[in-house]
């Protein structure tokens, strides 16, 4: 029988679902856990990467697993035409490795960042949305391994239940997925029509996209979750039907080309001020951060700070005081403000959501529940402080930067922060 590797990290909850689905669909699932022998995933016909949050979205949601040392495997399984389904953080996973939508040396091409629940011009809500959904089929029945069954236009209606599900895709990419096929699965209403606002696009996707594949098909990163009803069988049908007729694909890459990501230097505001913020207990996304990039072989010390900055306008001179008591920037029973040295060997990066919803939406908490005046903007920023066994040592720095494990650019920014 068709043997499928359900492929799990610590945080992935969506085994159970996904095992009964392959079964309906007449394959066999086994159970591979990411600390098991990687080359045992060798010997499987196919892969099924589970939704959850693996890691605990330590950083950003996938980034930490896609650096596992089992994906390379996946990547290498990938590249023989084998078929291999990530659904919502395997998605998630997928799109982090490269693997979706397949650049050139799989570099990273595209974002899946935090929902935004959007219409006429107007953000209705953020963060963790969970809906029953119509999908349709955007591409020709055979152009991959998971749409066999099903014809050009169909739709299937199953659930979603995700916090960072929108597809962000520059638009040059964007383009060519489109007329090489790739853009697999796009939300539409129950009429079938696609339309770009909430409800019907659920998350804010470019494009309405759902799912992606990779340039050969046999890879698809889907967010909703076709595993937990039994209108999602005919994915897995057809990655069964794919398996059985010995379909073998031809690996291919994308032509786009991205740009060279460049971190900026982050500029004071003379009418300002910052509260870097620091946990009480030891900070596990940092530490997760830091023993991913030992596996992948770079040695560097990886801590992190939270950083409000306030930007004023004319205000009291009591406002920093004053918005400190409200409670709203941090939880002084497990986090305190700190202090950053003038002067040491750490190279800091400051990352922040180019939309920055946090950020706004504290702005106008401070302003309209607290009535306090005299604020222009607050930015919410993540500051990563890393050290390295020599401070010159510029390749580690880019090994680091190179692997994206502290920010997207695809929706985030990143700086050099200095004191001075």
């Amino acid at each position: 029988m068709i043997q499928i590797a359900i492929i799990q990290f610590p945080g992935s909850n969506c085994e159970t679902e996904s095992i009964e689905a392959v079964r309906r669909a007449g394959m066999a699932p086994v159970e591979f856990l990411w600390n098991q022998s990687y080359e045992l995933l060798e010997s499987f016909d196919g892969y099924v990467i589970v939704g959850g949050f693996s890691y605990e979205d330590r950083s950003r949601a996938g980034v930490i697993a896609s650096l596992d040392p089992v994906m390379k495997i996946v990547r290498q399984q990938a590249e023989t035409g084998k078929p291999v389904l990530g659904i919502c953080n395997g998605a998630q996973i997928l799109v982090e490795t490269g693997i979706v939508p397949g650049l050139k040396k799989y570099r990273l091409g595209m974002a899946l960042a935090p929902n935004r629940r959007e219409k006429d011009g107007h953000i209705l809500g953020t963060g963790f949305y969970n809906t029953f959904t119509h999908l349709k089929v955007d591409v020709d029945s055979d152009r991959t391994a998971f749409t066999r069954t099903l014809e050009k236009g169909e739709s299937i209606h199953i659930p979603l239940a995700h916090a960072e599900g929108r597809f962000v895709i520059p638009d040059g990419l964007l383009r060519e997925l489109i007329n090489s096929g790739q853009t697999t699965f796009r939300y539409s209403d129950g009429n079938g029509e696609i339309v770009d606002g909430f409800p019907t696009n659920p998350n804010g996707s470019v494009y309405n996209l759902a799912a992606v594949s990779n340039p050969a098909g046999n890879v698809m990163a889907i967010m909703p979750h076709p595993e937990r009803v039994t209108d999602g069988n005919p994915i897995f049908e057809s990655m069964r039907e794919y398996i059985e007729k010995e379909i073998h694909t031809e690996h291919a890459t994308c032509q786009f080309d991205p740009p060279k990501t460049e971190v900026t230097h982050h500029e004071k505001k003379l009418q300002s001020f910052e509260l870097p913020i620091n946990l009480v207990i030891t900070d596990n996304t940092a530490h997760s951060v830091h023993k991913a990039l030992e596996v992948v072989g770079i040695r560097a010390n990886v801590t992190r700070k939270t950083h409000w900055q306030v930007n004023l306008n004319e205000a009291p001179n009591t406002i920093r005081e004053d918005i400190i008591k409200t409670g709203e920037l941090f939880n002084s029973n497990k986090e305190y403000i700190t202090e950053i040295p003038s002067e040491d060997s750490k190279i800091r990066i400051l990352v922040h959501d180019k939309d920055d919803f946090v950020g706004k939406q504290k702005l106008e908490t401070l302003r309209d529940r607290f009535h306090l005046d005299g604020i222009q903007e607050i930015k919410y920023s993540t500051l990563w402080e890393i050290e390295l066994q020599n401070p010159d040592d510029i390749e580690t720095l880019q090994q680091i930067l190179d692997t994206h494990i502290l920010w997207n650019p695809f929706y985030q920014n990143a700086e050099y922060y200095t004191t001075i």
